[in-house]
């Protein structure tokens, strides 16, 4: 019997409200997310958590005092299964298992479940659409750590981004679809509507160093566009979730709500970023987004949900899992080989091409040759 373990990455979020200061800690000593010098980084990260958490706990506390990510992820994780399994041969058996980055269940927690379950293949997924050396690279190497820890070592294949991809994209759409009719019939007639696909910032300097997060938005924005099939539709990409003072790529949701205003257009905000509910979606842009937009005076307000357990999202991650493991290599984005242009150094494959075709050593299969995109 061959047994699959999807390992699902996410970020996590507190699950009580003694919780919020630890996870902040998690959050900010990353060396992946705060770049400084790692002597520095333990103080300072602790430092920066400390004053965060108290606006960060009042923010939870209009969601009950905890994150509702983790019980998302694993209603995903268990609709996802299902579909894999529905499918699989007589001969092999999936079962999905979640490994949050700076809240329970950890990479380690998650490593020693598929080690007991008796695993004999790891498929790693990240639940970002796009790849970022602070998201998606950051939980790879803390699942490396993780599997070495607890003595896990099986063929695994990594899907690093699945950003433009046509499953996904489609079912993007239909949520815009809907959240749009239903905008545009609550509008007085004549108002205008501004689709804001809205994704989570970076400070320049990441993206300037070869990040491809910045790049890969931008391509989901233009799948799902193109996947709704409206012409000249009116839409913009920007960010939000700014928290430190240096600069960040824009233009910030803030910056798109106040030219909407003047603009005398609705906004119709879709997070593009996140494929669950939690505070940035619920708190950040259901209610300080909402006031923002009412300050600016912005003559509609409105949000796509994000996908949760969406069936069409579901049946597109499975189909990206399927093509991730029929792909045959190690490292894979959802088209197999690199999509990123050279610029993004930072892509996994290009770190992958730099290391002379040699990934981290997760065993079983051989590493994959990866191609340069142009």
């Amino acid at each position: 019997m061959r047994r699959v373990a999807v390992v699902l990455f996410n970020l996590g979020g507190p699950d009580a409200p003694e919780a919020v200061r630890p996870f902040l800690e998690n959050l900010f000593t990353d060396p992946a997310i705060l770049r400084v010098p790692g002597f520095v980084r333990p103080w300072l990260g602790r430092f920066i958590a400390a004053r965060r958490t108290k606006a960060a706990t009042e923010n939870y506390a209009i969601l009950g005092g905890r994150s509702p990510l983790r019980e998302l992820t694993e209603e995903q994780g268990r609709a996802l299964e299902a579909a894999l399994n529905a499918g699989a041969e007589a001969d092999e058996e999936h079962r999905c298992f979640v490994a949050m980055r700076y809240w329970h269940p950890f990479s380690e927690e998650a490593a020693r479940a598929v080690r007991d379950w008796g695993a004999t293949e790891v498929l790693l997924l990240p639940l970002y659409p796009q790849f970022s050396t602070t998201t998606t690279g950051s939980s790879m190497a803390a699942w490396d750590e993780a599997a070495r820890a607890v003595g896990l070592r099986l063929p695994t294949t990594t899907l690093c981004c699945w950003h433009s991809d046509e499953g996904f994209a489609a079912a993007t759409a239909a949520l815009v679809r809907e959240a749009r009719d239903k905008a545009l019939a609550e509008l007085p007639p004549g108002t205008g509507l501004r689709m804001l696909f809205s994704a989570h910032g970076l400070p320049e300097s990441i993206v300037k160093r070869g990040d491809p997060y910045q790049w890969q938005v931008e391509r989901t924005v233009a799948a799902v566009v193109d996947a709704l099939g409206v012409s000249e539709l009116d839409h913009q990409v920007c960010y939000q979730s700014r928290v430190t003072p240096q600069r960040w790529i824009g233009p910030s949701l803030e910056e798109a709500l106040e030219k909407a205003a003047e603009d005398g257009v609705a906004a119709l905000v879709c997070p593009i970023a996140f494929v669950s509910e939690h505070s940035e979606t619920l708190v950040e842009l259901d209610v300080e987004y909402r006031e923002v937009a009412h300050k600016f005076g912005v003559p509609g307000y409105f949000r796509v949900p994000t996908q949760n357990s969406d069936a069409a999202f579901i049946a597109s991650v499975a189909a990206l899992a399927r093509g991730a493991r029929r792909s045959g290599r190690e490292l894979c984005s959802f088209a197999g080989a690199r999509q990123c242009p050279r610029a993004h150094g930072d892509c996994p494959h290009a770190k992958v091409a730099a290391a002379g075709g040699k990934g981290p050593a997760r065993g079983g299969k051989a590493p994959a040759k990866v191609r340069e995109a142009a």
